[in-house]
């Protein structure tokens, strides 16, 4: 592991706004190339976005937002959901399932399949949820460029770049049963 991967996880875990991120961004995916051949069971888990280069609000960091992604590659479906942090994330979020396909050893093909609010998990009940079909006209893809058991820096189709810390604490049935 290499001093800029760790200062890069540093920065993602203490500072995700700073100004440098970009720039070690670019330096860990030099050194640190993914390859999913190799490492495909690292891709699956939660994974919290730290930074992005993207600004729509939505694909960004923010103190008070919990923007997680949940990937379970073996069994080729995943999910995003953004809600507040704290014990109000407990009340529901927006939620995107998708199914996913890995490509080649880097890129892995995103079809967004359901999308709307999911709520608390309620005893006798389960979780509330009211989820309507998503038409995607063409399939998304993200390509990683870096994937360890902590750190995972992808791009996707439409040019972002995206860092992310895997959320050990939390598991992929928790989102996606």
């Amino acid at each position: 592991m290499s001093n800029n991967r760790d200062e890069l996880v540093k920065l993602l875990q203490d500072a995700p706004d700073s100004p440098g991120i970009g720039k070690l961004v670019s330096k860990v995916e030099e050194n640190h190339p993914a390859d999913l051949t190799r490492d495909l069971d690292l891709l699956h888990g939660v994974w919290d976005l730290r930074w992005s280069s993207s600004t729509q609000p939505w694909l960004r960091q923010a103190p008070w937002l919990e923007n997680l992604q949940i990937l379970d590659p073996l069994r080729k479906r995943g999910g995003n959901i953004l809600r507040l942090r704290g014990s109000l994330g407990a009340m529901g979020g927006v939620f995107v399932q998708a199914d996913l396909d890995v490509i080649n050893s880097t890129k892995v093909e995103v079809c967004f399949r359901k999308g709307g609010w999911i709520g608390p998990r309620l005893t006798g009940i389960g979780q509330m949820k009211l989820l309507r079909d998503v038409r995607q006209s063409f399939p998304a893809w993200l390509d990683m460029t870096v994937l360890d058991a902590q750190l995972r820096i992808c791009r996707g189709n439409a040019g972002t770049t995206f860092a992310l810390l895997k959320q050990s604490a939390r598991s992929v049935g928790e989102f996606l049963g």
